[in-house]
């Protein structure tokens, strides 16, 4: 498997089980970095004399945030590149993609606004079922049968290839050469001597 395509490309598409591997990377990704990140800065703390303090937003200074963004930045690009080709699975544009992990966020942040209980609820449960569906969507639900718009089906068995016949052939041009007879007198007494015209000879001969 291509793991440079599978990882970062948002080309093509890849079946349930592949989404499967894909969100364990994401968790041992984040979780590697986040225990990594923490350790830096912890041992950055001691050495300063704060290792009293545990680490939090208060006791770390804004530019260690700088040292963890580049891994942020590939983490998100691995989800995201994952998750539109599952979704190019399903037939779907990338675009669905805000709808699944964007949209849900933004009606949980409104609901918790809104002084109305009713809309309150309202907005959470709709945001909930958007998770939901966006769980059954991407790991739960075959995906489209055959080839669609965005590429072949990764569960489409592939086609057994031909044996290659590695066996020498007999090359008939290289081997025989027709050349024009021509018989001495003697030759042309005996009886066993072969009719006037072109005759084979090999290349051996």
């Amino acid at each position: 498997m291509d793991w440079n395509w599978f990882l970062f490309s948002f080309e093509g598409r890849i079946s349930r089980a592949k989404i499967w591997l894909a969100a364990f990377i994401w968790f041992t990704t984040v979780f590697s970095c986040m225990t990594i990140f923490t350790w830096v800065v912890a041992g950055f703390l001691r050495a300063s004399g704060n290792d009293s303090h545990f680490v939090s937003s208060k006791t770390i200074h804004p530019a260690f945030y700088l040292l963890g963004l580049p891994l942020l930045v590939i983490a998100v690009l691995l989800f995201a590149a994952t998750v539109i080709k599952r979704l190019h699975d399903r037939d779907k544009r990338g675009l669905w993609f805000a709808v699944l992990f964007i949209a849900p966020r933004l009606l949980d942040n409104r609901g918790d606004r809104l002084d109305n209980p009713l809309l309150a609820s309202l907005a959470s449960g709709l945001g909930l079922g958007l998770s939901v569906w966006c769980f059954v969507e991407l790991f739960c639900l075959r995906g489209t049968k055959g080839p669609n718009r965005f590429g072949l089906d990764p569960l489409a068995p592939i086609a057994p290839t031909a044996p290659v016949d590695t066996w020498p052939r007999w090359d008939q041009q290289s081997e025989l050469e027709f050349v024009p007879y021509s018989a001495s007198a003697q030759s042309s007494l005996t009886t066993s001597s072969p009719p006037a015209g072109p005759h084979v000879k090999r290349r051996h001969d």
